[in-house]
């Protein structure tokens, strides 16, 4: 299925969260990224392929309403997989972010 058939469709039933148990209802019921191929891609998937639906991903994260919230999230559970707050999981420091998130906030 081509991304641009996921996208934006929001519903609670979030992909992205699968792995996450129990998001907060106010994240999943008002996130734009619910389609699974958004996230994660075949194990097949080319370095080309990864790239431009990363890209896709994080445009979504863009226009997102929920995306501090999301950013949250995945600094509690530091992802590993999938583009969370419009950051790649991947190739993110979740302790970076974390300490420009408290550095931002003025929490020391």
């Amino acid at each position: 299925m081509p991304l641009t058939a996921c996208l934006p469709a929001p519903s609670p039933a979030m992909s992205l969260f699968d792995a996450a148990a129990d998001p907060p209802p106010e994240l999943a019921d008002g996130a734009l990224c619910t389609c699974p191929e958004l996230h994660t891609g075949p194990a097949s998937e080319t370095a080309e392929e990864r790239a431009a639906r990363v890209q896709v991903a994080i445009e979504v994260c863009a226009e997102c309403p929920v995306r501090v919230l999301c950013l949250a999230r995945a600094l509690q559970l530091r992802p590993t997989v999938g583009v969370w707050a419009g950051l790649d999981a991947e190739a993110v420091d979740w302790a970076e972010v974390a300490r420009l998130a408290a550095a931002a906030a003025g929490v020391r």
